[in-house]
């Protein structure tokens, strides 16, 4: 299951040496929906090899102003800390697990 990243909690989480995944997301973005059950599946499947988390942008401006994020979804790929590759709006797993696999 992805974790849920917070304003708290995100320097805590993302300070590791595995890549992470963190997709940005709010209720009401119905593209963001199409995403969830994807990102759910990624969490499963790199269980111990990547961190994969979730910023709901409502309730975390922080998180949010400090990638930049203007449209959601946006998954934004990790690595020692700094931002390798991201991918902005629905797209598919392969997308997104072939720029994860780049990370690891």
């Amino acid at each position: 299951m992805a974790l849920e990243i917070t304003d708290t909690n995100f320097a805590e989480i993302t300070s590791t040496d595995k890549p992470v995944l963190i997709d940005f997301w709010a209720e009401w973005c119905g593209p963001c929906r199409m995403v969830t059950p994807i990102v759910e599946e990624i969490a499963k499947e790199y269980e111990g090899r990547a961190i994969v988390g979730k910023v709901n942008v409502d309730l975390n401006p922080e998180v949010s102003m400090k990638f930049g994020i203007r449209n959601i979804p946006t998954i934004v790929f990790l690595k020692n800390g700094e931002v390798v590759d991201k991918s902005v709006g629905a797209v598919p797993k392969n997308v997104l697990t072939e720029k994860l696999d780049h990370a690891l």
